[in-house]
């Protein structure tokens, strides 16, 4: 089973493979710009690790684990 972006920790950095997610969730996701290949790196982490900084395409977001978990690295 391939990796899914809330398995990173603060620091690691990885791509874009595909969203497993419902599709409205995943039009979203896509629009925030999550799309396949797109470089993307964790900054920050919460105490309680939800939700994550992530930087993309030269901005920062905060997405929750939940979110997180439909998408998978490659």
């Amino acid at each position: 089973m391939a990796m899914t972006m809330d398995e990173l920790t603060v620091g690691q950095k990885a791509s874009v493979g595909t969203i497993t997610a419902p599709k409205q969730l995943k039009r979203r996701l896509m629009d925030m710009g999550f799309t396949k290949g797109v470089d993307i790196e964790v900054v920050k982490m919460a105490p309680m690790g939800d939700p994550m900084e992530v930087t993309l395409r030269g901005y920062n977001l905060c997405l929750r684990k939940a979110e997180a978990r439909a998408i998978e690295l490659r």
